[in-house]
C-alpha cells in the first residue's frame, strides 16, 4: 500500500480523500494556498505545505510546486481529486516522470479521452453506442460539411474536440447557419483550448444525462457500478444527482455497462472513471468520459457499498481489483444535493464567515463537507461547500429523508442554495423522476 499521499486539491473532496487514506493507514500531505490554511483537511493532515497565494493559477494549478511538495515530504503518490489538474494529461505525465504515482489513469488514457474525436472512435470500436455524427473532425470543405449535416438531420450541434463544461459548442437548426457556426466554434476552440478541431453530432432535444461509473486496475480487470442520473442541471452544472436512474432497467444497465467495461479493457484504463451519456427514447448515446473521481460518486457508493476512493488508492498501489462484476449488488436509492455558497435566486456567490453550521442527521444521511462554524468561505474558488446525500430502501424513502435533512440544516452568515433544493424536491416532475437536462432551466425561466 502507498505510504504517503499528497492531496492536490481543496475543500470537501480533499477531506474525503484524507479520510479514505487514514482509514487504510496511508499518511497524508495537504498542499494548500495561503487562503486555505484553515481548511479542515489541512488541520487534520499528517503534514501540510503552503504552495502559493490564493489564486489557483499560482497554487492549485502550479504543477512544479505540487511535485516539489511531494519531494520535500517524501510522499510517494499524488491524488488530484476532481477539477484543477485532475484531467490534465501533462500533469499526470510529469508526476509519473518525476517518480511519483499518479492516483488516476495513465496520462495516455487522459489524453485519449480528453480529445472527443479520438474518444468517440474508441467507443465505437468497443461497441459503446454513440450519437450519430461526422465520425471524426470536420474538414474545410463547406460542401462536404453541408452534406454531413443533411445526412445526420437537423438540428445538429458543432462541438470542439478539446472542449468541455459546456464550452465550445453551438446548436444549428437550419442549413443557412451551419458554415458560420462551424467557423465560430473553430475560432472559440482555438482561443479556449489551443485546438481548432471540431466535429458534428445530431442534437438531441430532450435527453437525460445518464452516466456509468467504472473501476479498472489496468491489469485486465474492470467492472461497472451501475448508473447515475445527473439531468437536474443549470448551465451544464449538475445540481442534484441520484442513483440508480429512474426508469432504467437492469437489462439496459447491463447492456451499456458491459460495453463501458469493454472500452476500459481495450484502452488499458486504470483507476475510477465515468462514461457520460445522453439518453433519449430508450437509447444511450456516449458523449464523453471523465477520467477522474466525480463529485457525485457518493450516490454510487451508497447503493453498492463500495468505497470508490479506497479502490482508487488500492489500484494505484498496484493491487488487482478484488471485486468482480458479480459482487456488485445495487440496493436501495440515493440522492445527492450540491450545497453552494450562493444566492438561491440570483446564483451570485456568497463568500464570508459561517457563524453557525449545524449538520442534519438521522438514518441514511451522509454529509460530505469541509465547513465548520467560524470557517470563512473564500471568494477565489468554486462555490460548492458540501454535499448532502440521502439513502433509502427506495426512491420515495430517499426523497423523504432528503427533505427532512434539508429542513434540519442551519448555515448562518452566508447564503446557500438550500432553498432551491427544497423547491426542486417539491416539483411533481422531480417526484415522478426522469426529467430531461433542460427541465430546471426552463422551470427557473433561464
Amino acid at each position: 500500500m502507498l505510504d504517503k499521499v499528497v492531496i492536490a486539491n481543496r475543500g470537501e473532496i480533499a477531506l474525503r480523500i484524507l479520510r479514505a487514506c487514514h482509514e487504510i493507514g496511508i499518511k497524508t500531505v495537504a498542499v494548500h494556498s495561503s487562503a486555505d490554511s484553515n481548511l479542515k483537511h489541512v488541520l487534520l493532515a499528517d503534514e501540510s505545505v503552503c504552495i502559493g497565494p490564493a489564486e489557483s493559477i499560482n497554487s492549485y494549478l502550479d504543477m512544479p510546486k505540487i511535485i516539489s511538495a511531494a519531494e520535500v515530504t517524501d510522499a510517494v503518490a499524488i491524488h488530484p481529486g476532481y477539477g484543477f489538474l485532475s484531467e490534465n494529461a501533462d500533469f499526470a505525465e510529469r508526476v509519473e516522470s518525476s517518480g511519483f504515482v499518479f492516483i488516476g489513469p495513465p496520462s495516455e488514457s487522459i489524453r485519449l479521452m480528453g480529445d472527443k474525436v479520438s474518444a468517440i472512435k474508441l467507443m465505437k470500436q468497443a461497441g459503446v453506442p454513440t450519437v450519430p455524427g461526422s465520425d471524426g473532425a470536420l474538414n474545410d470543405d463547406p460542401d462536404e460539411n453541408i452534406k454531413i449535416a443533411r445526412n445526420i438531420g437537423y438540428p445538429v450541434i458543432i462541438k470542439a474536440s478539446g472542449g468541455g463544461g459546456g464550452k465550445g459548442m453551438r446548436v444549428v437548426h437550419a442549413e443557412a447557419a451551419l458554415l458560420n457556426a462551424i467557423a465560430l466554434t473553430q475560432a472559440e476552440s482555438r482561443s479556449a483550448f489551443g485546438n481548432d478541431e471540431v466535429y458534428m453530432e445530431k442534437f438531441l432535444e430532450t435527453p437525460r444525462h445518464i452516466e456509468i461509473q467504472v473501476l479498472a486496475d489496468g491489469q485486465g480487470n474492470a467492472i461497472h457500478l451501475g448508473e447515475r442520473d445527473c439531468s437536474m442541471q443549470r448551465r451544464h452544472q449538475k445540481v442534484i444527482e441520484e442513483a440508480p436512474a429512474p426508469g432504467i432497467t437492469e437489462e439496459q444497465r447491463n447492456f451499456v455497462g458491459k460495453r463501458c467495461v469493454d472500452a476500459c479493457l481495450e484502452m488499458g484504463y486504470r483507476s475510477a472513471g465515468t462514461f457520460e451519456f445522453l439518453y433519449q427514447d430508450k437509447e444511450f448515446y456516449f458523449i464523453e468520459m471523465n477520467t477522474r473521481l466525480q463529485v457525485e460518486h457518493p450516490v454510487t457508493e451508497m447503493i453498492t457499498g463500495i468505497d470508490i476512493v479506497k479502490e482508487q488508492l488500492r489500484i494505484a498501489s498496484g493491487e488487482k481489483l478484488k471485486i468482480t462484476q458479480d459482487d456488485v449488488q445495487i440496493k436501495g436509492h440515493a440522492i445527492e444535493c450540491r450545497m453552494n455558497a450562493e444566492d438561491p435566486k440570483t446564483f451570485m456567490p456568497s463568500p464570508g464567515d459561517i457563524k453557525l453550521w449545524h449538520m442534519p442527521g438521522g438514518p441514511g444521511i451522509r454529509i460530505d463537507s469541509h465547513i465548520y462554524s467560524g470557517y470563512r468561505v473564500p471568494p477565489y474558488y468554486d462555490s460548492m461547500i458540501g454535499k448532502i446525500i440521502s439513502f433509502g430502501n427506495n426512491r420515495q424513502s430517499a426523497m423523504t429523508r432528503m427533505e427532512n435533512a434539508l429542513k434540519e440544516i442551519v448555515v448562518e452568515g452566508i447564503k446557500t442554495n438550500i432553498p432551491l433544493h427544497q423547491e426542486i424536491l417539491q416539483h411533481s416532475a422531480f417526484k415522478s423522476g426522469g426529467t430531461n437536462i433542460h427541465y430546471l432551466e426552463k422551470r427557473l425561466g433561464l
